[in-house]
Parts: C-alpha cells; sequence; structure tokens
C-alpha cells in the first residue's frame, strides 16, 4: 500500500486552479479531493529511487476557501490519523484583490534538543500555530522563501549520525551532504517539522535556492570553482542539489500553463525512471548556466512577483562579472515591462540584498576591484582570499550589476501604468532591514522603491556581526567606507540610499498587505512565551503607500 513519506505542499493557487506536490512511497496514482469538487489526479513519477507527484487541481471557485484530502491509490493519506490541526484548505484570491505576502529566509531546521532550541522558536512554526489557532482569521495568500530552504553543509547532528553510518565522515565531504539520497534527508527533517508540515500543506509556496541550499560560497568566483571542480566530490554535490532542487523546489514554482509547457517535466513523467533525464539537465546546467533559467514569475492579480536566480545565473570571470548573465537580464527587463499598467505593485526576490549598509557596500566594490587586478597582481590574490572569508558576493561584488539594477527598477517604476511600489525582497544576512533609495535630480521613478530585507526564519547571527550591521549604517561607517572603496578606484554608486527600518536581530517574517495601490509592511519575530511555546510578535508596522 502506498504511504506519504512528505508533504502534500501547496505550492500553486489561482482562482480556477492550484497544485499539490507529494513524496510517496512507491508508484501510484495520487488524488486530491476537495470538499466542494475540487479535484486533480497523476501518476507519480521515479527519480533516484523516490516517488513524487505534482497534483494539478482544478474546479476551484474565485473567492473561496475549501479544504482538501489527499488519496494514494484510493485510499486516503491527508489529513494524518488523528492530527491535531485543522483541514488543510486551497484558499482563492480574496474577492477585493487583497494579497498578503510573507517572505523571509535562511531556516536551518535542526530539531531542538531535548526541547531547547538554541537559536530561538522557529518563525515559520510560530506563524503555523497562530494560523491553526484561528484557521478562519487572516493568513498570507502566498509564502516567499528567499533561499536556504535546506543546509547542505551546515548539519544537524541527527543528520550527521545518519551520513555517519551511510559512510565514512573523514573522507571528503566529510559531514556534508554528498549525493541525491542525502539531499532528501535534509527535506524531510525540515519538511516533517508538523507545524511546518501542516504551514505548507495550507499556504501557497514560492521558492528561489541561495548559497546553503548547495554550498556555503557557492559560485562566488571564477577562481572559487576551479578549486571546487578540482576536488573528487563536487560534481556529484552540485548535480544531486540542483536535481532535488528542481523536485523539491524549482517544479512547485511553476503554474500551470508553464508545466504543460516543460520539455523536461514531460520527459520525467514519460519515463519509467526520469533520473537519467534529470541528471542530463542538471549536467547542461553546470556546464552551460546560461542554457538554464531558474527565475520565474508569478501574477497574483495586481501584484506581480518576479523570483530571480542569484546564484547559478552568475557570470563570474572577472573581466566581465555579473550576478545574471546577459539572457537572465534580459528576462528581468522583459517581465518587468509586459503588460505595463497591468500591475500596481512590482516584487523582485533576490535572495541577496541589492542594498546593503554603506560600509558593506563599499567594502564589496573595493574588493571586485582588488580582484580585477585595479591594485596588481599581489592585491587581487588578497582579494580573493578576502571575498570568500568574508562572504563578500552581493550585489555591491558586482558593480555593473548593481548600476543595472538600479535602472530596471528605475524604468519599472517610472511612466505611463507606473505601479504604485516596487519592493526588492532580500534574506541572506541574517538581520531584517529597511532601505530606501534616491536617485540624482529630478531622475527618480514616480513609484516608491524599497529593499526589504527579512532574514533568518531560524538561525542566529553573532553578536559582533550584529554590531558590525548596527556600525554599517553609521555615519563613521559611511566615511570609512568611501576610503576604502577610493583605494581601489572605486566610483560612487549612481543612487544613493537611506536606512529608513531596522536592523531588527531575531527569528523574524515580513509581510506585505497590498490592496489596490495601498501597501503596508508588518515585521514580525517568533518570541518565547514563559508558559512554553512562542507567538508572533509585530516589532514594526509601517505604511508604504497610500
Amino acid at each position: 500500500m502506498a504511504e506519504l513519506r512528505l508533504g502534500p505542499l501547496l505550492r500553486y493557487a489561482d482562482g480556477s486552479s492550484a497544485t499539490v506536490w507529494v513524496e510517496t512511497s512507491r508508484p501510484c496514482a495520487a488524488e486530491v479531493r476537495g470538499a466542494a469538487g475540487a479535484h486533480g489526479g497523476t501518476r507519480t513519477f521515479q527519480i533516484a529511487g523516490h516517488h513524487y507527484a505534482l497534483i494539478e487541481v482544478g474546479g476551484l471557485t474565485p473567492a473561496t476557501t475549501e479544504a482538501y484530502e489527499v488519496f494514494l491509490d484510493g485510499a486516503r493519506v491527508w489529513p494524518l490519523p488523528d492530527s491535531p490541526f485543522p483541514p488543510s484548505v486551497i484558499r482563492t484570491p480574496e474577492a477585493d484583490g487583497t494579497v498578503r505576502v510573507a517572505f523571509g529566509s535562511c531556516r536551518w531546521a535542526a530539531p531542538p534538543d531535548g526541547g531547547h532550541d538554541p537559536v530561538g522558536p522557529d518563525a515559520l512554526d510560530t506563524l503555523a500555530s497562530r494560523i491553526a489557532a484561528d484557521p478562519d482569521g487572516e493568513r498570507p495568500d502566498v509564502l516567499v522563501l528567499l533561499g536556504d530552504q535546506v543546509y547542505a553543509d551546515e548539519v544537524s547532528e541527527d543528520t550527521r549520525n545518519w551520513l555517519a553510518a551511510r559512510r565514512d565522515l573523514s573522507e571528503p565531504p566529510g559531514a556534508e551532504v554528498a549525493d541525491y539520497e542525502e539531499y532528501t534527508r535534509l527535506y524531510y527533517e525540515s519538511w516533517l517539522d508538523p507545524e511546518v508540515r501542516w504551514l505548507l500543506s495550507t499556504v501557497p509556496s514560492c521558492m528561489i535556492f541561495d548559497d546553503h541550499d548547495v554550498i556555503d560560497d557557492w559560485n562566488t568566483s571564477a577562481a572559487w570553482l576551479a578549486d571546487m571542480r578540482a576536488t573528487p566530490w563536487w560534481r556529484e554535490r552540485l548535480l544531486s542539489g540542483l536535481m532535488s532542487y528542481w523536485v523539491h523546489q524549482h517544479l512547485g514554482n511553476l503554474g500551470p500553463a508553464e508545466l504543460a509547457a516543460d520539455p523536461l517535466y514531460a520527459a520525467v513523467r514519460d519515463a519509467a525512471d526520469g533520473t537519467d533525464e534529470l541528471r542530463a539537465f542538471a549536467c547542461r546546467a553546470d556546464a552551460e548556466p546560461a542554457g538554464v533559467r531558474w527565475s520565474y514569475r508569478r501574477d497574483f492579480g495586481r501584484v506581480r512577483l518576479l523570483m530571480v536566480d542569484t546564484r547559478a545565473a552568475r557570470v563570474l570571470e572577472e573581466d566581465r562579472r555579473a550576478m545574471l548573465d546577459p539572457g537572465q537580464a534580459a528576462w528581468l527587463r522583459a517581465q518587468i515591462h509586459d503588460d505595463r499598467g497591468s500591475y500596481d505593485h512590482l516584487l523582485i526576490g533576490t535572495s541577496l540584498p541589492w542594498l546593503l549598509p554603506h560600509l558593506v557596500h563599499d567594502a564589496e566594490a573595493w574588493d571586485a576591484a582588488l580582484c580585477r587586478g585595479e591594485r596588481g597582481e599581489r592585491w587581487a590574490r588578497f582579494g580573493e582570499r578576502l571575498r570568500r572569508a568574508a562572504d563578500l558576493e552581493h550585489w555591491a561584488a558586482f558593480p555593473a550589476s548593481f548600476e543595472a539594477l538600479a535602472e530596471a527598477v528605475r524604468q519599472a517604476g517610472s511612466g505611463a501604468g507606473a505601479p504604485a511600489t516596487v519592493c526588492v525582497l532580500s534574506g541572506d544576512v541574517h538581520h531584517a532591514y529597511v532601505a530606501e533609495p534616491t536617485w540624482p535630480g529630478d531622475e527618480g521613478p514616480e513609484a516608491r522603491v524599497l529593499q526589504l530585507t527579512c532574514s533568518p526564519v531560524h538561525n542566529s547571527v553573532p553578536r559582533y556581526i550584529r554590531a558590525g550591521f548596527r556600525f554599517g549604517w553609521s555615519a563613521p561607517a559611511r566615511a570609512l567606507g568611501r576610503r576604502i572603496a577610493g583605494h581601489g578606484g572605486v566610483p560612487r554608486p549612481r543612487i544613493d540610499w537611506r536606512r529608513t527600518g531596522g536592523p531588527w536581530f531575531g527569528n523574524q517574517l515580513m509581510t506585505l498587505v497590498l490592496r489596490g495601490r495601498s501597501a503596508t509592511l508588518r515585521l514580525e519575530q517568533a518570541a518565547p512565551e514563559k508558559g512554553g511555546g512562542a507567538r508572533l510578535r509585530t516589532v514594526a508596522e509601517s505604511r508604504l503607500s497610500p
């Protein structure tokens, strides 16, 4: 009898259709049945001995909430017996067009040791508990997860013991994941958390990878990549990371029309075992990154979300270094300008922040100049060592891409049909803040432009780094940054920016509430309660547009 190993995850939902992802214990027919008649079913496909299905559900009614169940070969497997949670539901968009977008990144899913969680309460667990306690109350319409959904290079003690029972950890890559099977362990550990499992079954989600989904500093430079390719274990690690990401995260990012047009998805479903087809795709993605697009677009009524790959799409050669290859950059511009006037709010999801504290920005731009050889070979070698040691690889470390994104954002918010807001959503840096750019003279856009950074969902940041980020926004730090940048001959950025909120530290989520041309932002942190458990506490709330 087929069993439900992982899921269900509600990934996509519009006014009439949805997709639900599951992993099962064996080949079977997977089916979703809604309480009001919504329905969908498909056969599982096989990857590396595991069985998955992405079930397309039709028959939904706009502005409704419909409970659903999952069946495998006709037997009900979800909800679980004696589940303490309310029924999983599919909510279609509200009639007034309101869209609530919750977002964050960096969730280390290690289970608490003896009930004590060393990094504090998990923001996703806490969100799930709040929704479960009031299932008819406010909830996100979509959960945007901006990277580091799993940590392939920082595993929990339980996973380390599991790896040690499987292979010799004295051999590289040691206590890190090595292959597809070990990646599945990370997803089990993360998504079988009872609260998170229920949350992902009832709130649609959009995801994109960051470095820890594969390895810390993934694609930080051409020299880094050459060093990794020289190791005996890297190729299998990368291919398995891309394959598992495609299965667990990327597929669900796509809507029904995109799935129908995807030749890889068709090939995997048609094959008795789709492993070879998917592995060949991952090999192509490694050899020719520009030939694969992980970025994608989702429209939620009059809200447009563009999720941008800032890891695999990089150009790493120092003389033409770019965060996005030319094809990806052209795709981003095309999506911004497609059907202008059809959206009131533009959200650009990039795992790495565009606007950083000024000292950090200048240090990254300076280091990029050193690595280009602006101060000679000795400084270039120093710059490469520093880039890796200090993670100097955000948009600021790709100066031409930083300026190109600034121009794309300016154009997005300017002229006829401009949206009310353009928000860049990011994570990565293990704290939260709001920054607002300005353009010289009268060049600025009509739309309000904001960098909204929220991280982590469940992780920590050392005290010295907290102090560093606080100092990085100060006037003395700004002056210091300009002196550092001057050493590398780095010009001032064309735009300026200031911090208008934060920095905030803790396990946290930001939520945008978008209604017509109005927008509000709320930051909530997971706070422990005296009697046990945790709650989401509102730390900041502001109106972004009228």
